[in-house]
């Protein structure tokens, strides 16, 4: 029989999760799951692991959905962060959650991704791609394309295209919609737009997206997930495009974006 494997990624606030990584260690045992614990996102020698198991708040949880994706590897999270929207589960359940995690008892929800192409730029999101003004600079003047149309110019601190996933993030605190998960396509809105005609935008999932940055002589950074990937100088430009089964979350049955919602943030009234 193949030996069982399981990634572990934390926040590495070993305080915090001493108690669930005992039980962790305790319910893998009586599973027979060999646990590898792994740095913060650099792929190693994942070969044959069949789950990953992330303690810490979305940002965590990210790392190793960034790390597993395209690999088929579900990612089963438990929150130890402020918010944790994208957790299975929460840090009071680890002993019957871990359990059903390594009885495979949850269900498999398939997040899309941003795909980013620029100068010296390559990545993917699965939260959301942000482009904002340094500080002390002038405001930014960043326009966006779409199916060969200019659709708007606007002067502001920055943008933000978010998945889904990502919408209840820094989209929301703009005032952009919240996208459901399992919506096709992706929304841009725009950071302390200096216009009051600048509004969020929904792309359809076979759109390419192009920001370009008109600014006169600033540069503006790229940031990928919260994470700087690098810089668009004026006259630059960055494509955006859907990536559609881009990562692995586990999630228990019955369980709804809508809940989440309620759960997370409150009712919306």
């Amino acid at each position: 029989m193949a030996e069982r494997v399981a990634v572990v990624m934390t926040h590495r606030r070993a305080e915090e999760i001493r108690e669930a990584v005992d039980t962790l260690e305790r319910v893998a045992a009586e599973h027979d799951v060999t646990l590898r614990f792994v740095d913060d996102e650099p792929e190693g020698d994942d070969e044959g692991v069949e789950i990953a198991i992330a303690l810490g708040g979305d940002g965590t949880i990210l790392s190793a959905l960034r790390r597993f994706s395209g690999s088929g590897v579900p990612v089963f999270a438990v929150n130890y962060g402020q918010v944790g929207f994208l957790a299975t589960i929460e840090a009071s359940d680890c002993q019957r959650g871990f359990a059903r995690a390594f009885s495979q008892d949850f269900e498999l929800l398939h997040l899309p991704g941003v795909g980013i192409a620029a100068p010296g730029i390559r990545q993917a999101g699965l939260n959301d791609v942000s482009i904002t003004r340094r500080p002390g600079d002038r405001v930014a003047v960043l326009a966006y394309v779409l199916g060969g149309e200019e659709l708007g110019r606007v002067r502001c601190d920055g943008l933000v295209v978010s998945t889904p996933a990502g919408s209840t993030g820094y989209n929301l605190a703009n005032g952009g919609p919240v996208l459901a998960w399992g919506v096709g396509g992706y929304v841009v809105s725009f950071i302390a737009p200096h216009s009051l005609t600048a509004r969020a935008l929904v792309v359809a999932p076979a759109d390419t997206l192009t920001i370009c940055n008109r600014s006169s002589a600033e540069s503006v950074d790229v940031s990928v997930d919260g994470r700087p990937v690098g810089e668009l100088a004026p006259a630059d430009s960055l494509d955006c495009s859907f990536v559609g089964d881009a990562a692995l979350l586990a999630q228990l049955p019955g369980t709804t974006f809508y809940r989440r919602l309620r759960e997370k943030f409150g009712h919306l009234v």
